[in-house]
């Protein structure tokens, strides 16, 4: 969650904004006084309403990975859930009822080795998922630690170029993050370099299944390969993690031959976001482990609440319950050709759309959309000398209402800056053939009118990789 500590400057010397459309219906909306009188609903809508549309068209959107496009039925079970509290589980047992029934799909489309008795929970999307996951490889390393005799404070995790939500759970729960850093063309985790950082110390190795700065897909099978040859020669177990925020709810529907989950042995656990290819509305994950026995028995809380015995594992508490009946909604009535379809036919407009980015002659493809994610991630080609930078050309399309990030990459390419795009469901051919016009028509403009100043990451619209 973002803090939020300085005055805005619109704010700075006035309590209220007047309404200055309608000044009749009396409304100010308050920017740093709580207001004394009560105003009407519909004006304080329309109020409200009309500012929000300063945030722009999700739709054009194209640094998110999470949903913007929804069904009139997911808003309207939306709405039908607006006062059920997932977490009471005695009060609405129906919705945990459908909890129960997601986390058994979804062992059964990661293939668990025994789904009607696989272990979940959702969560409130990926990043605390991921913590769970965390949080339960730490736990089952600690208790084979103590059970050796051996000590137990210096715990770590290897990963490559991952998102902040894993720098976020070293930091919180006391685990030193071993990072791969990048080198030249190499922009994800191997098994030769996980296994470089693996010891005894090693709680686990988390590859992702969709880095975020690429939308790759780290090899997993490989790096399980990789584990199993380690433990054959040095007695040293360490189990993966992953991290398939995005590609969870891919790879099964578009790849599914490619070995990337319970069908390894040393994948224990994996978290996901139901609100990003899940399809489902914002806020909802989910985290899953192989059998019960990958799931610490403490790390569980058994809370007398509300009349009965509620087990929970979770970093939060109340939360809604809409988003997990539209997950469901989602699951039944897509199936997975439903998915299979939607899934492939983004990747046909991220292909479509590379190739014109290929065609301009300026761009070099790192991720084509073909594979792995349906989104594209492009730089500069080798030799171009474009007189604008990639930060001057994501502030030009946002003037057409585009947000298309760019960015540098992580430790050791701090060097290479990239620009990515996410197709996502809902977003058509048509808007793909207007993006590239407006990419090329920026071009145009940055050729025939230099910048004076070319922009870097602190002059122009930065891209912050935290949204889970």
């Amino acid at each position: 969650m973002a803090l939020y500590s300085r005055t805005p400057r619109h704010a700075r010397h006035h309590g209220t904004r007047p309404y200055p459309d309608a000044p009749d219906l009396g409304i100010a909306l308050p920017t740093t006084h709580f207001p004394d009188r009560i105003a009407p609903p519909r004006a304080t809508y329309q109020a409200i309403r009309d500012e929000l549309m300063l945030d722009g068209n999700s739709k054009q959107n194209l640094a998110t990975f999470c949903t913007t496009f929804t069904e009139p039925e997911v808003s309207a079970l939306m709405a039908d859930c607006i006062d059920k509290n997932m977490i009471d589980k005695d009060e609405y047992p129906q919705t945990a009822e459908i909890e129960a029934r997601c986390v058994r799909l979804l062992a059964d489309l990661w293939n668990a080795p025994d789904g009607a008795t696989a272990i979940g929970c959702s969560t409130t999307g990926s990043s605390e998922a991921a913590m769970l996951g965390g949080l339960a490889l730490k736990w089952r390393w600690r208790a084979r630690r103590a059970a050796a005799g051996q000590p137990g404070d210096r715990p770590n995790i290897v990963t490559g170029p991952v998102q902040v939500c894993w720098h976020k759970f070293a930091r919180y729960f006391d685990v030193e993050l071993r990072e791969v850093p990048l080198a030249g063309d190499r922009l994800l985790l191997t098994p030769e370099t996980a296994l470089a950082r693996c010891d005894e110390n090693t709680i686990g190795v988390v590859p992702t299944l969709g880095v975020t700065f690429t939308c790759q897909y780290e090899p997993v099978a490989a790096i399980a390969a990789a584990l199993d040859d380690l433990q054959s020669r040095t007695g040293l177990d360490i189990p993966i993690h992953v991290d398939a925020a995005s590609g969870g709810f891919i790879a099964p529907f578009t790849t599914p031959d490619l070995h990337w989950d319970f069908r390894l042995e040393r994948v224990k656990s994996i978290n996901a976001s139901g609100h990003k290819f899940g399809l489902s509305p914002l806020g909802v994950g989910w985290a899953l482990w192989r059998t019960r026995a990958d799931l610490p028995d403490e790390l569980a809380f058994h809370v007398n609440y509300l009349g009965g015995d509620m087990p929970t594992f979770a970093l939060n508490f109340s939360r809604p319950g809409g988003e997990i009946i539209c997950q469901y909604y989602n699951f039944t009535r897509l199936g997975r050709e439903g998915y299979r379809a939607i899934l492939t036919r983004s990747a046909e407009i991220a292909t479509t759309i590379a190739r014109a980015l290929d065609g301009i002659g300026l761009f070099r493809l790192i991720h084509d959309g073909s594979t792995a994610l349906p989104a594209i991630c492009w730089t500069f080609a080798d030799r171009a000398e474009p007189g604008f930078t990639l930060y001057d050309l994501a502030d030009r399309l946002r003037m057409r209402g585009w947000q298309v990030p760019a960015y540098a990459m992580p430790a050791d390419r701090t060097d290479l800056v990239v620009q990515r795009i996410l197709i996502r469901h809902g977003f058509t051919e048509d808007l793909g053939s207007r993006l590239i016009a407006d990419i090329e028509d920026a071009v145009h403009h940055f050729q025939t009118n230099p910048p004076a100043t070319q922009q870097n990451p602190p002059d122009s619209q930065g891209f912050d990789h935290s949204g889970r």
